[in-house]
């Protein structure tokens, strides 16, 4: 049973709600934890976490607190009234966001992300990023997430508020971080969306990620036109230059010429993203496979400058 109960922590993310609501459950409606070892905090039950999935999902459908937990006492068999009030929520159904496997965790994010529950996902995401870093959160739940929603709004042409509260809170968590970040010396990466590229949150994630390493970095951001990229490239002269683009018309390969022929040519030049085709790339330039790739090349140039001024 031990091995088997949960902190609440651990439950709030698989449910997708604030672990303040897990306490207002547990004091008004005594949906509380049942597992108690002397000297340790209480710990949620499998028990448990069926009656919250209960409440859960009947106070998202509308029903009133008291009324769910009422129900929720009751267990997995709750009335056929309740059962029908519970069908527009249920996992797999229209009203939900597909993660494919990535886990309950995910599971509970995309629940709190189309209850609009910024305080649960800001949560998740902050529990995460402290304990698995920035690379396995991206891969393992931010973008299941957000991919689940955009597969989600391709369907039914929704979820646009969903996608910018979800997208909001994920800026201010890698913000977070990378203010936490201990970066020394100048900065010799230059992170750029290409031109009319609006898709922000990857490179976000790659300069959370630089961060958590110690490299530092510099962030244009979103749209960047070439002639103010290749600007830019001249005045500060980095080492390395990230262009991210999402989809293919976004993914001009003239942007790359563009970079490899400055005064200041950087020594190495990324693109990164969907948008890119490996066929179109000019000579020189490298299509990294994900995050941890990038944030690998970006940490073997910054060693190779670090080991060329020592020498």
């Amino acid at each position: 049973m031990a091995d088997e109960a949960l902190s609440a922590g651990a439950v709030a993310r698989r449910l997708g709600v604030a672990v303040t609501t897990l306490r207002t459950w547990h004091q008004r409606y005594g949906l509380g934890p049942s597992h108690h070892v002397p000297g340790h905090h209480r710990r949620y039950t499998p028990a448990d976490l069926a009656r919250l999935e209960i409440m859960r999902k009947l106070t998202a459908e509308g029903v009133a607190p008291a009324e769910a937990a009422r129900w929720a006492k009751q267990g997995p068999a709750v009335s056929p009234g309740a059962e029908l009030r519970m069908r527009g929520v249920r996992d797999g159904g229209g009203q939900t966001i597909p993660v494919g496997r990535a886990g309950p965790v995910a599971r509970g994010m995309a629940r709190a992300a189309m209850r609009l529950d910024s305080v649960a996902i800001s949560e998740t995401i902050a529990h995460s990023l402290a304990r698995d870093g920035v690379i396995a959160t991206w891969e393992g739940l931010l973008r299941p997430v957000l991919a689940g929603i955009g597969e989600r709004h391709a369907a039914t042409a929704g979820l646009i508020e969903v996608e910018h509260l979800v997208s909001r809170c994920v800026s201010e968590a890698f913000a977070a971080v990378a203010r936490a970040g201990t970066a020394t010396g100048p900065p010799r990466i230059l992170l750029s969306c290409a031109d009319e590229e609006q898709h922000s949150l990857p490179l976000e994630a790659l300069a959370a990620a630089l961060a958590e390493a110690g490299v530092a970095y510099r962030m244009l951001g979103a749209r960047v036109p070439v002639a103010a990229l290749t600007e830019a490239v001249n005045r500060t002269g980095p080492a390395a230059v990230v262009i991210w683009s999402h989809t293919r018309a976004t993914a001009d390969p003239g942007q790359l010429s563009a970079l490899l022929g400055v005064p200041r040519r950087p020594l190495l030049v990324l693109a990164a993203g969907p948008g890119w085709r490996a066929d179109t790339l000019p000579a020189g330039v490298v299509r990294p496979v994900d995050l941890a790739e990038a944030v690998s090349l970006a940490l073997a140039v910054r060693d190779s400058l670090d080991q060329s001024t020592g020498d």
